[in-house]
């Protein structure tokens, strides 16, 4: 089987739900359309509060969906001793083996910060040429130097903005567009001296803008969401008993009003499309200079693997892993592929393993669905997974969860 016909059977297996009505079958085709280019230039589930919540050490063993691979590679900084990072996206897979690459081969941090902080310098592209493309495998340098829907090799977003790109830049940027219809700046969040500025900001320039009648039409139909990689079957859970314009309210609401800008990178992602390029701008850790020799001489404990996260662990021996992070994947499992992941999850598991997941609604979604036998296994930490999510600077899921191995 080719590589695009793999991957694309890889995305459908885990997006399309068969037994769902035909409407329904249609929507996740177009999601799993969607989502086989690059979706997340960086990943929007917070670094910090997953170290946190993993207590990760010296010897963890971690799984973790990969995504734009910038929590993968934060977790270096915790110094364990192995991390596999699997997605179904074979973007995302590039995009993971370009950054192993960079900070391997880049000379030094400035031109590690040029790449992926600024993102919008030419002098990358020659950077690329001489240090990077040399030593990538023939599948990572065929898509940077392949080009995308509209013609541009995709390396040349990194000379030109790599964060306004990919499913959920395009999405904020459209945010964006649509916010300057109405005459609101989304870029003045940026400018506030206080988090009582943010949030007069917020309330007076941005909160207005969800009460508009097109964008409660807009934000209603699931297909807009797909830019934030929102599938059909997450859709419902997200919204649950409110109109999808509130949810999204109150999420940018805490983006925008529960952190001080100055050190939410999210929030400069949000409204700035990009982080901020000043010295003191808030970044994520593997990006920081205070982390950058740790990070580089622990890079070779990583790897990116294009896998099914379940078949993934069915390779791997008995009580192995310990550390499993699964991103807000499960909201679009059925209970049959649950109970799989869940079976190989509980027998890879090594005493005091820890499994982190995040949900579009604020419940854990396993009870009832996971077999006891299998989750009784399992403590759920749940006055501690509320504490985390209150902390999550990305501030876009409705829960995070924690779950500890009782063996």
């Amino acid at each position: 089987m080719s590589a695009p016909l793999r991957q694309t059977h890889i995305i459908d297996n885990a997006v399309v739900r068969n037994d769902a009505p035909k409407r329904e079958r249609l929507a996740d085709r177009a999601f799993a359309l969607a989502f086989r280019g690059l979706v997340y230039a960086q990943i929007w589930e917070d670094p910090v509060v997953d170290m946190a919540a993993l207590d990760i050490q010296s010897d963890s063993r971690i799984v973790t969906i990969a995504s734009g691979s910038c929590n993968a590679l934060s977790y270096l900084v915790a110094d364990p001793a192995q991390i596999t990072a699997v997605d179904l996206n074979t973007a995302h897979i590039a995009l993971g083996n370009l950054k192993f690459a960079a900070l391997r081969h880049l000379p030094d941090y400035n031109a590690l910060r040029r790449f992926f902080v600024e993102a919008d310098n030419k002098a990358n592209l020659a950077a690329y040429r001489q240090y990077l493309a040399p030593h990538l495998d023939d599948a990572t340098r065929r898509y940077w130097e392949g080009r995308d829907l509209v013609g541009r090799k995709r390396i040349g977003g990194f000379a030109n903005g790599i964060y306004k790109r990919g499913l959920l830049g395009n999405f904020i940027g459209m945010a964006h567009f649509v916010a300057r219809l109405y005459r609101v700046d989304l870029r003045a969040i940026l400018s506030a001296q206080s988090i009582e500025d943010q949030r007069r900001i917020f309330d007076e320039k941005i909160a207005p803008v969800f009460d508009k009648r097109f964008i409660r039409w807009l934000t209603n139909q699931p297909a807009s969401l797909f830019g934030l990689g929102i599938p059909p079957a997450q859709f419902d859970a997200l919204a649950g008993d409110q109109r999808m314009a509130h949810v999204l309210r109150a999420r940018l609401e805490k983006l925008a009003c529960d952190f001080a800008v100055s050190e939410n990178y999210f929030a400069w992602q949000a409204f700035n499309r990009g982080y901020g390029k000043g010295l003191d701008a808030p970044l994520p850790p593997y990006l920081q200079p205070a982390n950058y020799e740790a990070v580089r001489a622990r890079v070779d404990r990583i790897e990116w693997r294009h896998v099914n996260f379940t078949d993934h662990l069915r390779e791997q021996a008995d009580a192995s892993l310990d550390r499993y992070i699964l991103l807000d994947a499960q909201d679009w499992m059925s209970d049959a592929q649950l109970t799989d992941l869940w079976q190989q999850i509980t027998r890879t598991a090594r005493s005091g393993a820890r499994v982190l997941f995040r949900t579009a609604a604020e419940e854990t979604l396993l009870p009832g669905r996971v077999p006891d036998a299998i989750l009784s296994r399992w403590d759920y930490s749940e006055a501690e997974a509320r504490s985390l999510i209150r902390a999550d600077r990305s501030s876009i899921y409705g829960g995070l969860h924690l779950y500890r191995f009782k063996g």
